[in-house]
This record gives C-alpha cells, sequence and structure tokens, in this order.
C-alpha cells in the first residue's frame, strides 16, 4: 500500500480513502495498485463488516484514470506497441469484482465530482451518500472510449437501459438532486454533514447481519441475470446459509425478548 491509499479500521467498519486531493483524487498506477491491493484485503478480512470509500479533499470523490500519466503509456504504445490499456484488466477489473462482489456492504461517500472510472466505483457500490455540491459524470465517450470498471452492468441496473445509454453515449455532470431522482444517489446531503452522515449509515450497516447483507447482494446479482426457478433454487441455497448463522439465532431471540439484536457478524 501506499500513501495515495488509506484504510482504516474502526468497529468492523473500514474507511478506504483515495489520498490524491491535489489530483483531483485521479488514479495513476501506483494508486490503482494500491486500491485494488486494499480492497482485495478488506474483502477477505473477516473483522471488517462494512466498507466505506471515499475520496480525500472537497472537490472530487475521484476522477477516474489520471490522463496525464495515461498520455505517457499512449506515447510508449505507439513507440513500443506495448497496450496502454491493460489496466482494465489488471487493475479495475479486480478492484470492482472485489468491491461489488464481497459479501458485505459497501457505501460510496461521493464528497465531489465522480467521473470516469471514479464514477464506476461508486455505482459498483451498494450504497451512495453524496454530497449535494457533488455530481456523476461518466465521461467515457468524452475521451473517446467505452465504459469500463463495471459501468455496463451497474449503472443500467440504477438507472435503466434507456437513460444509462443516453448517459454513457452523451457524458454530462449529473447533479446531485438529479442524481437522487434517477436512483444514482442512495441520500443526499449538505457537504459539511457527508463524512458523518455517511459514517455513521456505514456504521450501522457494520453492526448488522453481515452473513444475510452477503447473501442478499448474492441472490440480487445472481437473479439479474438467471431464471425465476434458477434463482429460486440459489435462495434456497441462500437461506440456508444465512438460517444457519450465528447473527440469525441472535435475531431470534432478541425479537422473542423483545431487545435489540447485538449481532456478531457471523
Amino acid at each position: 500500500m501506499t500513501d495515495t491509499v488509506s484504510h482504516e479500521l474502526d468497529g468492523g467498519l473500514a474507511v478506504v480513502t483515495i489520498n490524491r486531493a491535489d489530483a483531483m483524487n485521479a488514479l495513476d498506477v501506483a494508486t490503482k495498485v494500491a486500491l485494488r491491493d486494499t480492497l482485495i484485503a478488506v474483502a477477505e478480512d473477516s473483522a471488517v463488516r462494512a466498507v466505506l470509500l471515499t475520496g480525500a479533499g472537497d472537490k472530487a470523490f475521484c476522477v477516474g484514470q489520471d490522463l496525464k500519466e495515461h498520455l505517457g503509456l499512449l506515447k510508449r504504445q505507439e513507440e513500443t506497441g506495448e497496450g496502454a490499456l491493460r489496466t482494465v484488466a489488471e487493475h479495475y477489473n479486480p478492484l470492482v469484482r472485489a468491491l461489488a462482489g464481497m459479501r458485505k456492504p459497501t457505501v460510496a461517500a461521493v464528497n465531489g465530482v465522480a467521473a470516469g472510472a471514479g464514477a464506476s466505483l461508486a455505482f459498483a457500490c451498494d450504497f451512495r451518500i453524496v454530497a449535494d455540491t457533488a455530481g456523476f459524470n461518466t465521461s467515457f465517450a468524452g475521451v473517446a472510449l467505452t465504459a469500463d470498471s463495471g459501468a455496463s452492468w451497474t449503472l443500467p441496473r440504477l438507472v435503466g437501459h434507456a437513460k444509462a445509454t443516453e448517459l454513457l453515449m452523451l457524458p454530462r455532470t449529473v447533479k446531485a438532486d438529479e442524481a437522487l431522482s434517477l436512483g444514482l444517489a442512495t441520500r443526499v446531503v449538505p457537504a459539511a454533514e457527508l463524512a458523518a452522515t455517511a459514517r455513521e449509515f456505514a456504521q450501522r450497516l457494520a453492526e448488522g447481519p453481515t452473513v444475510a447483507y452477503g447473501a442478499i447482494k448474492e441472490s440480487l446479482a445472481y437473479g439479474a441475470s438467471h431464471s425465476l426457478s434458477e434463482l429460486l433454487d440459489k435462495e434456497d441455497e441462500l437461506q440456508t446459509l444465512a438460517g444457519q448463522s450465528e447473527d440469525h439465532a441472535i435475531a431470534v431471540r432478541a425479537f422473542v425478548a423483545k431487545e435489540k439484536p447485538a449481532y456478531v457478524g457471523r
């Protein structure tokens, strides 16, 4: 890990921050490697029960690919034939798989503009708490590229196929209030309240029934590409898993006793 990405764990909540505020939290190679490795690590860490992803500063969540560095990679490609966009397979794909596929809730605290792969990272999270000064811009077509980092999968599921096509082919900044109406934002809050609100929101998830949350994520993803009959079998499998969890027993005992359950995440 480098200092371009920081990671702290508090009460089951892992807070992951992209620390390149002076570059609008753009993703150069070092940052992509650090972010990928951090997300994979927290996904596998049983002590982590929820993840909060954000960017440093108040201008940008993440503006995606560092185009200054990318220009140099394109020049090298012209000179050597070495592919400049192998970063999709090496960096973006594994970090998005870790973020979207981890069996625990993920929250993006969108503190400023989220563009390109930065928007994709936010879309890959389960929830997006958005500052009223923030916005989303797919931006890929603006530099003659197609979507990556899962946006072709996540965006239509958030806003529908037609709107996703519009936002990808005709990129523009979707401000916070419109993002909320479209379903891109879970909640919009004043910028000064974002950090506290997002942390409180994520901490609540970190104290919840982690096994059940993971099963819900898997069930929703599975149902998006399988038949009803196949999904029913998957729900049976996942309900058996959740039903055998310690948290399920805790929840039932608490319900009968009319108490608040204190989940342990397993």
